[in-house]
């Protein structure tokens, strides 16, 4: 437990991206620290969806100096800031009155435990798996060791995030060899002499290693490594990551009509509408979801025969791709992603218990329905 004076803006992140790392960001996004200094305390967060000139008029009023938020403000580069609309107005509101904004955006989006399975969570479904699994964030590490140095080093590089794979974590792969070196002068070999040819009893290990946890691992190998030169590769590989990815699949504990599924969709939820294509005449089961736009995914949730596609944004055209293969349901964008603030609630309240989390009471929903 960290008291209000104690702690700073910096440890918040470092929290915060400890639970969706911010490599896993898409390439369009501004996720992150967008205004503030870091190094300053906290006097309180506010949460929200995101970013207007009345939430941090609500910032201001609890004496929240950070605001953390899904959607970032500002995406694209500014030539000037004098205010002459919201995005300005916004930023400038905020730096005179130093509050530090942060957005934790489709990093947020894209881990296991992040937006989508928060809103799967609010539907009862069971047997859930990232719909679009990431590839080209795993790699795999590779060195040798003293025989009798293989546990202590697997230890190590377990405890700073390598040998996860799927459900089963201190995975490795272990072959015993013979390793040949020869010291040269300026060496301080860890067994042999200087100028004389080695042969060692060696261990081959391998292990998967994440992309965020890929300096930490290489950090705690070199720290337990005894070896003064170690000898280890890493290969990039175009595995799919089950951690990390788009969307979310799952099955209800009982299959649904169509009709009542849509009725306990609007329910779980709070929807006031919901925009569909024609319905089957099917049971509703596997249901697959994206939250904010994810159109992109209809073809995922098809090939894994799921029975309703749930997301926002999808285009008149968009919706005859569905092609009477699978419900396609269009819930709004800031009602998809509603429940995310409660989401970083949970996730800041549980590790820092003596500083005000507050989530904002302002809906910042633009759209609205007559």
């Amino acid at each position: 437990m960290q008291k209000n004076s104690e702690l700073s803006i910096k440890q918040v992140i470092s929290e915060l991206e400890k639970f969706a790392p911010s490599v896993y960001q898409e390439s369009y996004d501004n996720s992150g620290l967008i205004v503030g200094d870091a190094t300053r305390k906290v006097t309180g967060i506010l949460i929200s969806l995101d970013i207007t000139e009345e939430v941090v008029a609500e910032a201001i009023t609890h004496n929240c100096n950070l605001i953390v938020a899904h959607h970032p403000i500002l995406f694209k580069p500014l030539k000037s800031l004098t205010g002459k609309n919201y995005v300005e107005r916004t930023l400038l509101k905020a730096i005179e009155n130093q509050i530090a904004l942060y957005a934790i955006h489709t990093n947020l989006d894209n881990v296991l435990e992040g937006v989508n399975r928060k809103i799967a969570q609010k539907l009862g479904l069971e047997n859930l798996k990232i719909l679009s699994p990431s590839t080209k964030n795993l790699y795999k590490l590779t060195t040798f060791c003293p025989n009798e140095y293989k546990n202590y080093i697997l230890e190590a590089m377990w405890a700073a995030g390598a040998g996860k794979i799927g459900n089963y974590d201190d995975c490795s792969f272990q072959l015993q060899g013979l390793g040949t070196y020869r010291p040269t002068d300026k060496a301080n070999p860890f067994q042999g002499e200087k100028g004389i040819l080695e042969q060692a009893p060696e261990t081959r290990l391998e292990v998967l290693v994440p992309l965020h946890a890929k300096n930490a691992v290489l950090q705690a190998l070199r720290k337990a490594h005894p070896y003064e030169e170690i000898a280890y590769y890493l290969h990039l590989l175009e595995n799919e990551n089950q951690d990390v990815g788009a969307g979310m699949i799952g099955t209800l504990p009982q299959a649904m009509p169509e009709k009542e599924f849509l009725q306990h969709l609007k329910t779980q939820l709070n929807l006031s509408v919901i925009r569909h294509t024609a319905l089957l005449g099917k049971n509703i089961q596997k249901v697959a979801l994206c939250g904010g736009s994810g159109f992109f995914l209809l073809g995922r949730a098809i090939a894994q025969q799921a029975d309703i596609f749930i997301t926002s944004d999808v285009k008149y055209h968009e919706f005859f791709d569905a092609e009477n293969r699978i419900v396609l349901a269009d819930i709004g964008h800031y009602e998809s992603e509603f429940f995310t603030k409660e989401l970083l609630f949970e996730v800041l309240s549980e590790k820092f218990t003596n500083i005000a989390v507050q989530i904002s009471k302002i809906s910042t929903n633009p759209v609205y329905y007559f």
